[in-house]
């Protein structure tokens, strides 16, 4: 399956790109517990501005309403992680160098510059949605990050410690995943 990685590294057809930021609109706004904004007829481009644009809003909803943000990041979560296992099944993921494939594809899509360098560290030197969110909605939103990278490696754990929207020159995690993944 890598080679079809390695593939998808290279070309992705943007009407994939699309239905790929559709389902992702879907997983998000369940979330937030909404419809969707309209995506016929629009390029991926705009369609990826008015999820950056959708998400900033949903976020800074529910935080000046009050409502529980764990409970949100937590739907995030969960949808977020569906989707990951389900790329983990559609392109048989089975290994960590697949996982990291995998991440960049995604990541690359949504255009964000997502590099793993040794042992378990990410660096994320570009983030298109670095102009739209504040760190407050970044880490709101990151759920969605930790849940895709928990399905695709099956349990595996990403985790944050530096952010561009807190004023550094790039993003850092952690990602740790399970053992039998090689």
């Amino acid at each position: 399956m890598i080679v079809i990685l390695r593939l998808l590294q290279f070309y992705f057809p943007r009407f994939l790109k699309k239905k790929r930021l559709e389902k992702l609109f879907a997983v998000t706004s369940q979330a937030f517990d909404c419809k969707p904004p309209e995506t016929k007829g629009l390029t991926y481009k705009q369609c990826l501005h008015n999820y950056a644009l959708f998400t900033k809003q949903q976020t800074e909803k529910y935080v000046n309403e009050g409502y529980n943000i764990h409970t949100l990041k937590e739907r995030l979560y969960q949808g977020a992680y569906q989707l990951g296992k389900e790329l983990r099944m559609e392109f048989n993921i089975t290994t960590s160098q697949d996982v990291i494939l995998m991440c960049e594809i995604i990541y690359d899509m949504l255009g964000i510059y997502f590099k793993s360098y040794g042992k378990n560290q990410i660096i994320i030197n570009k983030c298109f949605f670095s102009q739209y969110y504040s760190s407050e909605i970044c880490q709101v939103i990151s759920s969605l990050d930790e849940g895709v990278a928990a399905g695709l490696s099956d349990g595996g754990s990403l985790s944050f410690y530096q952010r561009i929207t807190e004023g550094y020159d790039c993003c850092r995690a952690n990602f740790i995943m399970e053992e039998y993944f090689k």
